[in-house]
């Protein structure tokens, strides 16, 4: 947890190190695709929200991505949306499909950056919850970067950057 006159590229400069960091297997013998990152929504425009959950799973290959695609954008609640293109989507929808990418890839470690930041308190609330829930399911250990201190609280771990 940064204080709130932490720089936005302070804190970004350490998410950007830390994912270098996780590809370069700092911890231990990770292999590049069990690190993932949620910054900002980074949708393909020209892909659906189901493509845009499926392309990492289908550049490593796997045979599943279809269904893992589908089966993640259900449980984030989009499973009437997977035809959408971003443009068609609200931001708290763009931000359920990066959660679903970014758990589909099945990542050891997730790295979230103000993940609500854009979001109306409403919305952003209800990403929250997800993000903690799926991150209980997955076994993933979550990395969040955030001012808001009681979202901080629900971690198990503060380190906070002064």
């Amino acid at each position: 947890m940064g204080s709130a006159t932490a720089s936005e590229a302070t804190r970004g400069e350490l998410l950007d190190r830390l994912t270098q960091l996780a590809t370069a297997t700092a911890f231990g013998d990770l292999p590049p695709a069990t690190v993932g990152a949620t910054q900002t929504f980074q949708l393909i425009e020209s892909l659906s929200a189901l493509e845009n959950v499926m392309l990492p799973s289908e550049l490593r290959g796997d045979a599943g991505a279809r269904d893992d695609a589908s089966r993640f954008l259900a449980r984030v609640g989009l499973a009437e949306r997977v035809t959408h293109y971003p443009r068609e989507l609200s931001g708290g929808e763009q931000q359920r499909v990066a959660i679903a990418r970014a758990f589909a890839s099945r990542p050891k470690i997730l790295f979230a950056d103000e993940p609500t930041g854009n979001l109306d308190t409403a919305t952003g609330a209800r990403v929250i919850d997800l993000l903690f829930d799926l991150n209980v399911e997955s076994s993933a250990t979550l990395v969040l970067v955030t001012h808001d201190a009681a979202l901080a609280d629900r971690c198990n771990r503060i380190v906070t950057l002064e």
